[in-house]
């Protein structure tokens, strides 16, 4: 039995700049699922995500999904990809083991947490502050520059990584340190500053875009600070959930977010297509 897509829809040129399609998965013509393949909105078109794949029930464990996914890269090449992503909900192990066998490696993790309605106390000696416009220039630079360096790395050429952090910086704050519902925080401990948190408030939860401790201040407990800060502020501001995305060669943060009873919820995966 020949397993294949069949489109179920034209070539979606949407207006962020992304393609996309629907396509049926058939077996020898019989429809037995749905997968729906795009193109990530910043990669100028070099990485390709799966955004759903479904097969039906009672062709399950006979390998269609594994051979639509194949599939899918091919389309994805010829679309000139370099990249595919797919997100994987925490929970489903037999998704997750599909995608692991066929190549495909976590590369970050979405953590959340459900908060009490008390905000924890900082550490003796540490307290937080709003960052400094003098301070949030050379901040944000690094951000950027952070950011580019990531999407180089997942195959997108260099002009279009360089470009996204423009955009997603202007879109998330617009107005900079008086954006609202954004918080960015220095944290000093005995007044030496030695990180900095940026918190964005959601209308049920709290995210951390950004946590960082300086260089020659890591391995003294300020991350763990700087993680209580941010959940202070979350229940300070009326929220009781807080999330973050760790990448998995952040170790120490995986170890850290753990330990103060973060949960996972998604895989992000990933794989070259040669």
């Amino acid at each position: 039995m020949t397993t294949t897509l069949r489109p179920a829809e034209p070539l979606q040129q949407n207006a962020d700049g992304t393609r996309s399609r629907r396509y049926q998965v058939c077996v020898n013509s019989r429809p037995v699922g749905a997968i729906h393949l795009g193109t990530h909105p910043v990669s100028g078109g070099a990485v390709a995500r799966i955004m759903s794949l479904r097969i039906d029930e009672p062709d399950r464990g006979r390998g269609r999904g594994t051979v639509a996914a194949l599939a899918a890269e091919e389309v994805a090449r010829g679309w000139g990809c370099r990249r595919i992503e797919v997100a994987v909900p925490a929970g489903l192990e037999p998704a997750l083991r599909l995608a692991t066998a066929l190549g495909y490696v976590v590369r970050n993790r979405a953590m959340r947490k459900a908060l009490g309605d008390t905000p924890p106390d900082l550490p003796e000696g540490s307290r937080a502050r709003p960052m400094t416009e003098a301070e949030y220039g050379p901040w944000l630079e690094k951000r950027r520059e952070h950011h580019a360096r990531s999407w180089i790395e997942r195959g997108v050429p260099e002009a279009d990584a360089r470009a996204e952090p423009e955009r997603d910086h202007a879109g998330l704050l617009p107005e900079g340190l008086a954006t609202p519902g954004h918080l960015v925080s220095v944290l000093e401990h005995e007044s030496t500053p030695v990180g900095t948190l940026w918190l964005a408030l959601r209308e049920d939860d709290a995210y951390v875009f950004d946590v960082e401790t300086h260089a020659a201040h890591r391995g003294r407990g300020h991350g763990r600070t700087l993680m209580l800060l941010a959940e202070a502020q979350t229940i300070v501001e009326g929220r009781r959930a807080i999330g973050l995305d760790v990448y998995t060669d952040n170790d120490p943060a995986e170890r850290l977010y753990a330990s103060l009873g973060y949960e996972t919820e998604q895989y992000t995966l990933h794989k070259a297509l040669l």
